[in-house]
């Protein structure tokens, strides 16, 4: 097996990239660690082009593998991997999002990238260990790509920043961002950010920013070593042209396409560009000149926007540059659900349901990296009618899982803590009507849902997607605040940044160009700072803070604190006892090991009687105290008696009577409601009774 190794000291740790070649029939492979996490990353492109395709068909896979964690996970029934966690999910898509914008413009071949996690140790994240491993095995393969891709995270723990820092170093971190970069004319460009940030303030991301620049770079001219001495030719592939066909198409055009592309309404926009294809389409019967004529048509529309932006400061929807669409808010819509808020701007519309639930019904989370409970979970659901279109609906695809992801990323710092609201959060965001920004559209709605249920968060956060405009010189630019349809499509960059009046909670970054420099960022996190307090100020018309009152349809939770010696009481014997007092009360009963109670019911009466009935067992019986409670067994030494739920004292046969008894059965029998006095509790905890009188 042939074997090329490179190693570079990247905060403190050897980052090793070993060319083992083991996907030998792979256009690229390579393993990568850093630490003892180590990563597979392959490439392969197919042999020939897909016609009449439409798009460049990418696809990126991210593939945890519980042995590389020493774990045999799954049912009872299955142990082998199935679906990928949500946890790859956003691994792939952070991936795809990097590398996607470097591939040549018209290539139409499939190309597939597999990132596999082989060894993981607990400490290192294979995220960034992955985008590193994709830009060397594209790199060094024969596909026609323009690398290298840097990565590097970057946290902040105590005003302290760490580079690439474990996992145990990121808890409590109020900054965890990945910076992905390239080189272009001497000059590092960021192409991918992300990054989960507890209300810092947009300087920080700056701060972030200048600390990773000279890990990005040093990065970079470590991979051009590697392409030096390892790379391949890259493939030639022909892109089809033809600038006769495109004279006709221009000369068809004319004024027709900007009339179409400048209009406010998205659907009537839709239908004029629909219109003009289809005027188009009717011209050519050959299928290869149709799918030229509707790339080529595309194009146009990417270079009129550009244009009217650049040279007019003009939006196809007639706003100015830093203009955000109408602001609307409602909450309290739905009369039996605990929470929930619509937020609309312009054509987006999100409408965002809160649920609360027991501490029993959160999350368990069982991944290669992440196993534990999660108590906040924000879910995005994108149907098919939103864009007015007609699509199968089978569950949230890898769009819905990444951007509920990043809202729930943005509102998890300003969630309570359990002690001071134990309550399991469930908010779903379903986007009605979409005309681009619809994720941050749903942290606005989320956090409208959460104050209308009362959920004492620390404060409103709201979203904004910025654009850009960049013109083929590079030189000249125009960022556009709360970007929509074509701005998306056809714009240079998306960036969602998402906060409260205080700070930044989450941000995400991709371009479709090289990438911006530090001078962009700045602007466009300012800007998107006055964006952001806009919303906020809209949000509150609606609601101010959260409620001072649950609904009255949310369930109730009683905390209460046992001594942990008696929690085997409260359960009883197989569950006996706590299934009853469940079956009794109606209440959902979850302890913990420290002997922390939650109680929750629907009906708060049901709680207080779970209480109740838990405290009397825990309760520490004295000496002296006088009861009324029922026979509950007979021997021929004394009585049984239920003082308190769960708990029972013994009234030996010659505390009965102060004459002598010879059967217990000549005092009192089995059902019998009897007054009682303790006389001792014994160093075992056995309740010893004297009989005061038999009631009834």
């Amino acid at each position: 097996m042939k074997e090329n190794i490179f190693e570079k000291e990247i905060a403190g740790k050897k980052l090793i990239i070993d060319f083992k070649d083991l996907a030998e029939q792979a256009n690229g492979n390579v393993l990568a660690r850093y630490g003892d996490t180590m990563v597979l990353s392959t490439c392969v492109m197919s042999k020939e082009n897909r016609e009449n395709l439409g798009f460049f068909p990418l696809t990126v896979e991210y593939e945890e593998k519980y042995y590389a964690a020493g774990k045999i996970k799954g049912s009872r029934f299955v142990k082998r991997e199935s679906r990928p966690s949500d946890e790859a999910i956003l691994n792939a898509r952070i991936i795809d999002r990097t590398i996607r914008p470097r591939f040549p413009k018209g290539i139409k071949r499939d190309v597939q990238v597999v990132t596999t996690v082989l060894s993981w140790d607990s400490e290192n994240d294979p995220d960034v260990l992955g985008i590193i491993a994709s830009s060397i095995a594209l790199s060094v393969s024969d596909i026609p790509w323009s690398g290298p891709i840097s990565a590097v995270r970057i946290c902040r723990k105590e005003n302290k920043y760490l580079v690439n820092p474990t996992y145990e170093e990121r808890k409590n971190c109020d900054l965890d961002m990945i910076f992905a970069g390239v080189m272009e004319e001497g000059e590092l460009l960021i192409n991918m950010m992300e990054g989960g940030l507890n209300e810092a303030e947009e300087n920080s991301v700056l701060e972030a920013f200048d600390l990773a620049k000279d890990q990005l770079i040093e990065l970079i001219n470590f991979q051009n070593e590697i392409i030096k001495k390892t790379g391949k030719e890259k493939a030639k592939i022909e892109i089809a042209s033809d600038p006769e066909l495109e004279k006709e198409i221009k000369k068809f055009l004319a004024d027709k396409l900007e009339a179409a592309v400048f209009q406010k309404d998205k659907t009537k926009r839709a239908n004029n560009i629909n219109d003009l294809s289809k005027e188009l389409d009717s011209l050519y019967e050959d299928p290869a000149k149709k799918q030229y004529v509707e790339d080529f048509l595309n194009e146009e529309i990417d270079r009129i926007v550009h244009k009217n932006a650049l040279e007019k400061e003009e939006r196809p929807d007639g706003r100015k540059l830093n203009e955000i669409r109408n602001l609307e808010c409602e909450v309290g819509i739905l009369p039996r659900t605990h929470g929930s808020g619509i937020f609309t701007r312009g054509q987006t519309k999100a409408l965002s349901i809160l649920t609360l639930g027991s501490p029993g019904d959160q999350q368990l989370l069982e991944g290669m990296e992440i196993v534990g409970k999660k108590r906040f979970m924000h879910h995005y659901n994108f149907p098919p009618y939103s864009s007015g279109e007609i699509k199968p609906m089978r569950g949230p695809g890898r769009r819905e899982i990444g951007h509920g992801a990043l809202a729930e990323k943005a509102l998890l710092p300003l969630i309570p803590n359990s002690e001071d609201f134990p309550y399991t959060i469930r908010v779903v965001s379903e986007i009605t009507s979409s005309n681009g920004s619809s994720s941050m559209a749903s942290v606005s709605s989320s956090s409208l849902a959460l104050m209308d249920a009362g959920v004492p968060i620390k404060r409103p956060a709201a979203g904004i997607a910025m654009g850009l405009m960049k013109s083929e010189n590079k030189k000249d630019y125009k960022i556009l605040t709360d970007i929509q349809g074509p701005e998306d499509h056809h714009g240079d960059m998306d960036f969602k940044i998402a906060g409260t009046k205080q700070g930044i909670v989450a941000l995400q970054m991709d371009v479709k160009i090289n990438g911006i420099n530090r001078k962009i960022i700045e602007e466009t996190l300012k800007r998107a700072k006055e964006a952001r307090i806009e919303i906020l100020n809209a949000m509150e018309k609606a609601i101010s803070k959260p409620r001072e009152n649950l609904s009255p349809y949310a369930p109730r939770i009683i905390t209460i604190k046992i001594n942990p010696e008696k929690i085997g009481e409260v359960i009883g014997p197989g569950g006996k006892i706590i299934n009853e007092i469940i079956d009794k009360t109606g209440a959902t009963i979850d302890i913990e090991d420290t002997g922390v109670v939650f109680i929750t019911c629907e009906k708060e009466e049901g709680a207080l009687q779970a209480v109740e009935w838990i405290k009397n067992i825990v309760r520490e019986v004295m000496t002296g105290e006088v009861f009324k409670g029922k026979v509950k067994k007979i021997l021929e030494f004394g009585a049984f008696v239920e003082i308190l739920p769960g708990q029972e004292g013994m009234i030996h046969i010659s505390k009965l009577s102060d004459k002598r008894v010879r059967r217990v059965e000549d005092v009192v029998n089995i059902g019998d409601t009897v007054e009682v006095k303790v006389i001792e509790v014994d160093s075992m905890g056995r309740i010893n009774l004297s009989l005061i009188k038999k009631i009834g």
